[in-house]
């Protein structure tokens, strides 16, 4: 208890703490400036709340067959596509006019036109790295145990 009571807080309640800095990312090389230059896309990082939102709106109660139980099943492409989605800040992926050029009814329609799928695969990794989820739990073994 006295180790306990020894020990600081004050590093989880820094200021710099509560700001989250979108990121900067180039979802398409094809997509340029007028100086022939990629256009950075930019990505906010997403609230524990705002994920778990996500996933629970694509998660479904599934009958077990032969019983009266049900499971949950998560679908994982759609909590992917959005966190994606909710992710990007620029574009404006629900912007009327962007999606009316497209021809995309909706924000994941446009990411789907906007997008080749290798660039779409891209930018959920780079969307669930902006959320935090880039560094595996043996990376972070290995970092505490070099501390």
């Amino acid at each position: 208890m006295a180790d306990e009571k020894a020990r600081s807080l004050k590093a989880f309640m820094r200021e710099e703490l509560l700001q989250r800095e979108p990121v900067k990312y180039v979802a398409s090389k094809r997509m340029k400036d007028d100086d022939g230059k990629p256009i950075e896309w930019e990505l906010r990082v997403l609230t524990n709340d705002e994920v778990e939102e996500i996933v629970d709106r694509n998660t479904k109660r599934v009958p077990v067959k032969g019983t009266r139980e049900f499971k949950k099943e998560t679908d994982t492409e759609a909590v992917f596509l959005d966190v994606a989605v909710a992710a990007v800040t620029y574009p404006n992926l629900n912007d009327g006019e962007l999606q009316e050029f497209y021809g995309a009814a909706g924000a994941e329609h446009l990411l789907k036109k906007l997008l080749t799928p290798g660039e779409l695969t891209d930018l959920l990794l780079a969307a669930q790295q902006a959320c935090g989820y880039d560094i595996g739990m043996g990376d972070k073994v290995k970092t505490v145990k070099n501390y």
